[in-house]
């Protein structure tokens, strides 16, 4: 890595970042277009704008190479230009990209899913994630006549839609009226979603939650939501968004071997092209199509849905998945990085206080005080020493194209971001390590 000091502080700088940054806030609202790519991410004036990248590295306009985690907010899985996605989406694109009608590409993407999930009998594509959970939710108000959306509470996100986004704090701009007809559910507790149901009888469409988050289900607890789904009445959504691919290729349905009326994926489906899929019962989805002589459903309707080269993204990722092991190496490479980063923490007696959550395959960490609580000071004070050593870390989320030297350089790198956080303890104040503000929550309702 290609670091940038001051050479009065020995301070870690990135000026070109820094003017590359004005420049996004003058013209984008947010300085980016995903807020959780803020800079408010990041600690001050250390927030590097990204000039291209390869495999599990990317490098900054300022020269600075990084091992990257959570590449594309998880949907780079297989790494950053990988040859043969790369090349699937070039072949398609020097035959068209768009056209007026279907093209064949569309058939063999949608018997390709199908395939890779068979728990789904119908698929219909589209560009993003919000559009197919919001698409499922209309599609079970229709398919029961009731209007209350139930969604789990302990999951950050579903879309950017009203239905959800006004249940966060940034709910300005969205009626009142439509905030309540959104209710939520805790995870893992089948008798508060009964009580739900049964307070808001024949009133809830459907019951929208990730299947798996950074706990492993309870034993019968997807099952259990099942069968509350059936005796009320109600249509059962999994966003695998996040799950599908990395906890298997059929996503947590295919793992756990619970199927959903419904179910959303994206992210990895791509490896960074957009492509989201809605899929599910063909009792449901073909409300949404032609061949039935009910009240028709506008499910999805996208001009860029069908992209020839995202779906040939697509099916690249998928065959990938399938013939290398994919989702097992990156369970490996997570238990891996999982373990070196707690031995790292717990040899700086700070164990209690960075402590890596979640799946292999899916990791994070919390940063927590001298208390034992959240803190976004801490935060700021780890990822600035993380990102000094040259590893950009909002998450610990692994992509296959780590290799085993750059998890144990992002150990090392820990180890001695953990000794700066042990003096912070000590000194009960992590203020002089900051460089400035902390980070800031995505979700908040002030600016």
């Amino acid at each position: 890595m290609t670091t940038e000091h001051t050479e009065a502080t020995g301070e870690f700088v990135l000026p070109r970042s820094r003017a590359a940054n004005e420049r996004l806030h003058a013209m984008i609202p947010g300085g980016a277009h995903t807020y959780a790519k803020g800079d408010d991410q990041y600690p001050k004036n250390l927030a590097p704008v990204i000039s291209h990248g390869r495999g599990a590295h990317v490098w900054d306009v300022d020269g600075n190479r990084y091992i990257e985690y959570g590449s594309g907010l998880r949907s780079v899985s297989l790494g950053h230009a990988h040859p043969r996605v790369t090349e699937a989406v070039r072949r398609e694109i020097d035959r068209g990209s768009n056209f007026v009608r279907p093209s064949m590409v569309e058939v063999e993407a949608a018997e390709r899913f199908l395939a890779t999930v068979p728990t789904a009998e119908m698929v219909k594509f589209a560009k993003n994630g919000s559009d197919a959970t919001t698409a499922a939710v209309r599609l079970a108000r229709a398919a029961t006549g009731r209007t209350r959306v139930a969604l789990c509470a302990d999951h950050p996100f579903f879309s950017t839609d009203d239905w959800f986004i006004g249940t966060t704090p940034m709910s300005a701009g969205i009626p009142e009226t439509t905030n309540e007809l959104t209710v939520s559910f805790p995870y893992g507790d089948l008798a508060a979603t009964e009580e739900l149901l049964t307070r808001y009888q024949d009133e809830i469409a459907c019951l929208i939650l990730e299947p798996a988050t950074q706990t492993e289900p309870p034993p019968g607890y997807l099952a259990g939501l099942r069968e509350l789904a059936d005796r009320h009445g109600c249509v059962l959504i999994f966003d695998e968004m996040i799950t599908g691919f990395r906890w298997s290729e059929a996503g947590a349905q295919g793992l756990y071997g619970v199927v959903p009326d419904l179910s959303t994926f994206g992210k990895a489906l791509g490896n960074g092209f957009a492509v989201s899929a809605l899929a599910g019962r063909r009792e449901l989805m073909e409300r949404g199509g032609l061949r039935h002589s009910g009240e028709r459903v506008f499910l999805l309707s996208t001009t860029h849905g069908a992209e020839t080269h995202s779906l040939a993204a697509a099916m690249a990722v998928q065959s990938i998945y399938a013939e290398e092991g994919v989702t097992a190496r990156l369970h490996a490479l997570g238990e891996r990085l999982a373990a070196g980063v707690r031995e790292a923490a717990a040899g700086m007696e700070v164990g209690e206080h960075i402590v890596v959550r979640g799946r292999a395959s899916n990791l994070v960490f919390a940063t927590l005080d001298e208390n034992g609580q959240p803190s976004q000071e801490y935060r700021t004070l780890f990822l600035r020493r993380l990102l000094e050593g040259g590893v950009l870390a909002p998450s610990f989320v692994v992509s296959s194209a780590l290799s085993e030297a750059d998890i144990d350089h992002t150990v090392d790198v820990v180890v001695q971001a953990c000794a700066v956080y042990r003096k912070a303890l000590d000194a009960g104040d992590p203020t002089p390590w900051l460089g400035g503000r902390p980070v800031k929550p995505v979700f908040r309702r002030l600016a």
